[in-house]
């Protein structure tokens, strides 16, 4: 299964979050100090965008846009895509639960999809990576032929959904399939049908159901992040460089 896998979706205005993300306030200091977006702390490596003073406080890969001043959100790596919602950041682990607003705003389109979207792994900046710990939902945009074959094997993993992008396509979705850190996943590939991989939260037992799909991709999944190399040391001035020698 091709990682670009991609189809269309209608890019919403609105998107379901979490209550929590409400407000945004300052917490303290100017510039690269720590401020709040809703409920959640952005610090270092982390940094809110200021497009007043149009300020840079660090690596792009971590920049912050707190939107409407409701949730703090993470760009896409690939330009014209939707990014990442951040729920909650664990500094000490160095990790973040995210949703793909992509995603998201395919669950909100009424009038089926006509926009971009991208397997959740190819809008990662370099610093990040999926928490292994995660399971899959893989989502299939099947034509008529293709969705009468893929109804037929009777797979309780596969469910059609109610979701459509386009007249002459059905959608169904599959759940629970294991993380590959190689991101191969063409054996859960149907003939006829384009597929779109997202990570979603794992839980004990290893199970999810199919019938949840709305709800596994608004709880979001776990992402980590590498630690920002460590400044180069000054170097030391050679005593044979000093003056009168």
């Amino acid at each position: 299964m091709a990682s670009t896998s991609c189809w269309f979706l209608f890019f919403a205005s609105v998107w379901w979050l979490p209550p929590m993300l409400a407000g945004a306030e300052e917490q303290q200091g100017e510039g690269c100090s720590a401020k709040r977006c809703g409920n959640i702390t952005i610090s270092d490596p982390f940094w809110l965008a200021d497009q007043e003073a149009a300020r840079s406080c660090g690596s792009q890969d971590y920049e912050v846009t707190c939107h409407n001043n409701r949730f703090p959100g993470l760009r896409s790596s690939v330009p014209g895509s939707s990014g990442f919602a951040i729920i909650d950041i664990s500094y000490e682990e160095k990790s973040l639960r995210v949703v793909d607003r992509g995603h998201l705003e395919l669950l909100q389109a009424s009038e089926g999809c006509q926009g971009m979207i991208l397997n959740t792994s190819v809008k990662l900046a370099e610093p990040f990576r999926i928490d292994p710990g995660n399971l899959n939902l893989i989502l299939y945009n099947c034509t008529e032929e293709a969705a009468v074959a893929a109804a037929a094997r009777r797979d309780r993993e596969l469910m059609q959904t109610s979701l459509r992008c386009g007249n002459k396509s059905k959608m169904f979705v599959r759940t629970g399939v294991r993380y590959d850190v190689t991101g191969n996943y063409g054996r859960y590939a149907l003939e006829g049908c384009d597929a779109v991989v997202t990570p979603v939260l794992g839980s004990s037992s290893g199970q999810t159901n199919a019938s949840d799909y709305e709800q596994l991709i608004n709880d979001g999944f776990l992402l980590s992040w590498d630690p920002l190399p460590l400044a180069a040391p000054a170097p030391v001035a050679s005593t044979h460089d000093s003056a009168g020698e």
